[in-house]
């Protein structure tokens, strides 16, 4: 444990900030969660606003800094990959 008064801070504000990335993150991968299991379903109407829902996650996720800008780009464009191939 820290000693110090600006150590103990920091601490603390590592630990909220902790919390804010895994609400973030837990929220993204829900969303992509939903959207695979509407295409495993074939439920297509659903899927795709579900892929909207995901596709704004993601986006949020990055702007928070949670994710990198191009694991998002990767993500999005895999999740396209799967809808198309879908309902092709």
């Amino acid at each position: 444990m820290p000693n110090i008064k600006s150590a103990k801070k920091r601490v603390k504000v590592i630990e909220k900030k902790t919390l804010r990335n895994n609400m973030i993150k837990s929220a993204y991968k829900t969303a992509v969660k939903k959207f695979e299991e509407a295409i495993a379903n074939g439920n297509m109407e659903e899927a795709k606003v579900l892929f909207s829902d995901a596709t704004k996650k993601i986006d949020q996720a990055c702007t928070k800094g949670v994710i990198v800008k191009n694991t998002a780009a990767r993500k999005k464009s895999s999740l396209s990959k799967k809808l198309n191939a879908a309902m092709a």
